[in-house]
């Protein structure tokens, strides 16, 4: 453990540069992007919807996510750093512009103007503060898990706690074509952690206050 956190600075630099560079890239059009979500509101506009792959969970709250760490997630996708057969299938349908502009869209829906910036995130059990020391999460989430260290990080704050568990296994998932997340740094970090420790973990998030929100689009009311 103490290995993997002493090169956990350099795998972020690595890791951040990379997403970055690709994030600014193309610029999103957050107006343009509201033309392009027929694929995403089936799902992610329907407050509550279950998926049932690989396990069923609450799809995640994308509204108020941050765009570059959209851009950096379907990306993930395409390029099959995310294994998922159905956003596969979705991402498959959209150009890099296509991408940048649902981003911008999504990271704008439903954003209050003038809300207040969210503060130090309340400490939960001594049993969560040492998974969250042991997992060094406020070094990528940041100290309330709604404003991470780099944009290509996502909010996590007030995210689905079966949606972040089932997320955070998919990081220990090996040699399954279907399903399964290879990123370095939360494969390390991940892997960690028993499931039962990671459902802890995901709970505790899950109960802070945050950004995201699940918005039903006008087609879906």
């Amino acid at each position: 453990m103490n290995k993997f956190l002493l090169s956990l600075p350099a795998l972020l630099v690595t890791c951040v540069t990379a997403l970055s560079a690709h994030a600014q890239e193309i610029r999103g059009d957050s107006k343009a992007g509201e033309k392009k979500i027929a694929m995403c509101i089936g799902c992610h506009g329907i407050v509550g919807y279950q998926a049932s792959f690989p396990e069923i969970y609450r799809v995640p709250k994308i509204s108020g996510q941050g765009a570059k760490y959209i851009v950096s997630a379907l990306s993930a996708y395409r390029k099959g750093d995310r294994k998922h057969p159905s956003m596969r299938g979705v991402v498959d349908n959209l150009s890099e512009q296509d991408i940048a502009d649902v981003a911008a869209y999504y990271e704008g829906h439903g954003k209050v103007a003038g809300a207040p910036v969210l503060g130090k995130a309340a400490e939960g059990s001594a049993n969560v503060a040492a998974l969250l020391k042991k997992g060094a999460c406020v070094t990528c989430h940041g100290e309330s898990f709604s404003q991470p260290k780099d944009p290509t990080y996502p909010r996590i704050a007030g995210q689905h706690a079966d949606y972040l568990f089932v997320a955070l296994k998919s990081y220990k998932t090996e040699g399954t074509p279907t399903w399964g997340r290879g990123n370095p740094i939360m494969g390390g970090v991940a892997k960690q952690f028993s499931n039962a420790e990671l459902k802890e973990l995901a709970h505790y998030v899950s109960a802070l206050p945050g950004e995201l929100k699940t918005l039903p689009q006008a087609t879906l009311r």
